[in-house]
């Protein structure tokens, strides 16, 4: 299986790996097919991503595509952050093999499950934040076993 080198990049050297306490919003999303869990949490102030961190239990490529989703939503807007899909971190890390496309989309789940857990907690509405599922093989067809 063939990575690019920023996602051994992210792999090796991980950002943002944590948890940040009393965090605005917290989401955990996992894959039963590949076992993969992904928690992302989301320090938020004024309405946007003031910081972001992951704890993930996974292959290397979950690894890597936490390390960019958290990368990416930091200092955007809520709506911004909402917008951040598996394709945008799929590009951000050079693309990803095939089996490994799951990993993006745990990514893109955990991320608008803390968006999800911040607007519970506070009333606010993000467009388009559609209640988060806990396996994302509820919602996309990944046929790829790690």
């Amino acid at each position: 299986m063939e990575y690019s080198a920023k996602v051994m990049e992210h792999f090796m050297n991980p950002r943002n790996v944590g948890e940040i306490p009393k965090a605005d919003g917290v989401g955990t999303v996992g894959n039963a097919k590949c076992g993969d869990i992904m928690k992302v949490y989301l320090k938020i102030e004024n309405g946007v991503v003031e910081d972001a961190k992951f704890k993930t239990f996974g292959c290397g490529a979950a690894v890597a595509t936490s390390s960019m989703a958290t990368e990416l939503v930091k200092g955007k807007t809520v709506q911004e952050a909402m917008d951040v899909t598996n394709k945008a971190v799929m590009e951000a890390l050079d693309g990803l093999p095939p089996v490994k496309v799951h990993c993006s989309c745990l990514a893109e789940e955990a991320i608008h499950a803390a968006l999800w857990d911040y607007c519970e907690k506070t009333g606010e509405k993000i467009d388009g934040l559609k209640k988060p599922v806990d396996d994302i093989d509820e919602l996309h067809n990944t046929d790829s076993e790690d």
